[in-house]
C-alpha cells in the first residue's frame, strides 16, 4: 500500500474530487480527515470509510477551522504527512459586470482557503515532512472569458505552491500542484450544459470529460513516496487539452 501508515487531511472532501482522493487515499493505507463545510455528507463519507476517517467541519476561508482541523488531526491521528488543498469552487465573474462581493469570495475559497491550510498544517507535517498538493487548474495556466476571479485565484495557488515549495524545503515537505481540465463533476455541470462539455471535450486529445478517479490517481503519486524527487512542479491532467487539438 503507497499510503500505509500516513495521516492526510483533505479539503472539500465530501464530494466530487475531494471525496474521490478520500476513499483512494483510505484503499492505499492512509488515516484521512475529511475536512468540509458540507457536515452530514463529510459525516456519512467518514463512517463508510472506517475507523481510519475522520470528519471535521471546514470553512477553508476561517482561519480558526483550520487550527482546529490540524489540531484535531494531531489529536486523533498523532500525525499529519498529507495536505490536499481540494477545496474551491467555479462561477462566472465577467470582468465588466462582476461584483465585487461575488470576485472575493471565489478568492477567498480558491486562494486564501489554500494559504490557510498550508500555513497551520506545516507546524504538524514538519514533525515527518510528508506532501502538500494544492488543486489548481488549467485555468492556472492560461486564461478563460468571464472567469477573472477563477483564472486569479488558480494562477496564485500555482505561484504559492512554488513558494511554500521553497520556504518548506527545509522540513522535508514537498509542495506541488495539480491542474485539471474539464472534470465531471456536480460543480462542472451547475456551470456548463451537456452541449457546453462535448465542445469543450471535443478539442482534447483524449475525447471525453476526465473523471475525480483520474485526478486522485494523480494526486496519490504526488502525496506518495513515489514522487520523493518532485517539489514546486505543475502537474496537468487534462487529456491533452493544453498540447493542442487533433
Amino acid at each position: 500500500m503507497r499510503l500505509a501508515g500516513k495521516v492526510a487531511l483533505i479539503s472539500g472532501a465530501a464530494k466530487g474530487q475531494g471525496e474521490a482522493e478520500a476513499r483512494l487515499f483510505v484503499s492505499e493505507g492512509a488515516r484521512v480527515v475529511i475536512g468540509d463545510v458540507l457536515q452530514d455528507e463529510g459525516r456519512q463519507l467518514a463512517a463508510a470509510l472506517g475507523p481510519g476517517a475522520a470528519f471535521v467541519p471546514l470553512d477553508v476561508r476561517r482561519e480558526e477551522d483550520w487550527a482546529a482541523a490540524v489540531a484535531e488531526t494531531g489529536r486523533r491521528f498523532g500525525r499529519l504527512d498529507i495536505l490536499v488543498n481540494n477545496a474551491g469552487i467555479f462561477h462566472k465573474t465577467p470582468s465588466e459586470s462582476a461584483s465585487a462581493a461575488d470576485y472575493m469570495r471565489i478568492i477567498e475559497i480558491n486562494q486564501l482557503g489554500v494559504f490557510l491550510g498550508m500555513k497551520h498544517a506545516v507546524g504538524l507535517m514538519k514533525q515527518t515532512g510528508g506532501s502538500i498538493v494544492n488543486i489548481s487548474s488549467i485555468a492556472g495556466l492560461r486564461g478563460a472569458p468571464n472567469y477573472a476571479a477563477y483564472v486569479a485565484s488558480k494562477f496564485a495557488v500555482r505561484g504559492m505552491t512554488k513558494v511554500a515549495a521553497i520556504d518548506f524545503a527545509a522540513y522535508n515537505i514537498r509542495v506541488n500542484s495539480v491542474h485539471p481540465g474539464l472534470i465531471d463533476t456536480d460543480m462542472i455541470r451547475a456551470e456548463r450544459s451537456p452541449e457546453s462539455i462535448r465542445n469543450f471535450t471535443s478539442t482534447q486529445l483524449v475525447d471525453r470529460p476526465g473523471t475525480a478517479q483520474d485526478v486522485a490517481s494523480l494526486v496519490l503519486f504526488l502525496a506518495s513516496d513515489e514522487s520523493a524527487f518532485c517539489t514546486g512542479a505543475e502537474f496537468v491532467c487534462d487529456g491533452g487539452l493544453m498540447t493542442g487539438s487533433r
